[in-house]
């Protein structure tokens, strides 16, 4: 054999790459690894806004899944739910397949991996989902450093320019993060970046072609509930946390519109029953969709409303996806304050100017609420 013929694969290799545009400012990696999608997708806004603001390319994580009789969890690629291009009008992206696939080996040797954290050992595949996560892209890394005093919020005291002084893209092309780099709920400030969130053409057919095919002609009202046993535990932490989960999304982010209650939290009955009823006048509605995490309450409902002649409904075999996607179509809706889930389809319907509620919240609107029921 030729040494030409030996090199040929090799040169081949070299041209593809030689080709490829690389962001000479750098990329930020990180683990979506802190709760569910809701979760995720707080955290997700916020790292946007810190990658923009140190103008580096965020390479877009798959979404950490749990799925039942799975021993680990299950990286859904990022843009089997959501577009590429609306993200890109905000700030350089890459999908995390094709940043490993195609950059990483040009500018993230296998001994220079290092990952950030909050500890001199970042334990950066410890643990479920860490390991699986990191694995799925055969990462492992050499090194750990802590960043501190730095922190996430780079809408204040400087701390983008902090970042690049001390990790400058020429000796540190790219930062990879054992968890998001922002903080959970999303930061106030960061709200608005769900306008360039757009599901994906697959979510968004299915969400459509329920609505059309399912949902009766006419108006609806979309509801979100949260009910399962580990959401009942939740709510008992209210007491001493009462900015829990993405309660500021009505309480505001300093209680200034009041503190959560655990009728917000999980609402009985007759007061899902006395909400519903009143959006469902208000908005001459025909139908009520229902996204749930475990009872969705269709049997409750159906009998409420029986005389309102409203039907109630939910999705066969439900894709908590494909839930958001219809929520975000409803004439009215009506969320947890205290959940993610719940805050997700909010962002997106204020971006639409659609317009939402809470249970029980706000608290006066509890007692109006029994007066206009008596009189229907």
């Amino acid at each position: 054999m030729s040494l030409l013929t030996f090199l040929l694969p090799f040169l081949f290799a070299a041209s593809i790459f030689a080709n490829i545009d690389v962001d000479s400012n750098g990329y930020i990696l990180y683990c979506p690894c802190m709760g569910r999608f809701g979760n995720q997708a707080d955290h997700f806004l916020g790292s946007l806004a810190f990658a923009k603001a140190l103008n580096r390319t965020l390479a877009l994580p798959p979404w950490v899944e749990y799925r039942f009789g799975e021993p680990k969890s299950v990286q859904v690629p990022f843009l089997h739910y959501f577009e590429l291009e609306p993200l890109s009008e905000f700030h350089r992206v890459i999908s995390m397949e094709e940043f490993m696939e195609n950059i990483a080996p040009k500018v993230w040797p296998l001994n220079e991996r290092t990952c950030k954290g909050q500890g001199t050992d970042c334990n950066a595949k410890e643990g479920n989902p860490f390991g699986p996560f990191w694995d799925t892209f055969s990462v492992d890394f050499v090194h750990s450093e802590f960043y501190g005093p730095l922190n996430y919020d780079v809408h204040h005291q400087d701390m983008a320019r902090k970042w690049n002084s001390r990790y400058p893209s020429q000796k540190s092309p790219v930062l990879a993060f054992t968890g998001a780099p922002a903080s959970f709920p999303v930061q106030q400030e960061n709200v608005g970046l769900h306008k360039y969130l757009k599901w994906s053409r697959r979510i968004v057919d299915r969400a459509v072609n329920f609505i059309r095919n399912v949902l009766p002609i006419g108006a609806f009202v979309g509801i979100h509930l949260r009910n399962g046993v580990d959401w009942t535990r939740a709510c008992e932490h209210l007491e001493h946390s009462p900015n829990l989960f993405s309660a500021p999304q009505c309480l505001g982010y300093r209680n200034e519109l009041g503190i959560a209650s655990q009728e917000m939290c999980f609402p009985p009955h007759d007061l899902i029953a006395k909400q519903v009823k009143l959006a469902v006048k208000d908005y001459h509605a025909k139908s009520v969709f229902v996204s749930s995490d475990n009872d969705h309450l269709i049997p409750f409902l159906t009998k409420a409303l029986k005389r309102m002649e409203v039907t109630v409904h939910k999705v066969a075999n439900p894709e908590p996806h494909v839930d958001l996607a219809i929520l975000s179509r409803a004439n009215y809706f009506i969320g947890n304050c205290i959940s993610s889930f719940t805050a997700f389809a909010k962002r997106e319907r204020d971006v639409n100017g659609l317009p939402s509620g809470f249970w029980g919240f706000p608290p006066n609107r509890t007692g109006a609420a029994k007066q206009k029921h008596e009189e229907l």
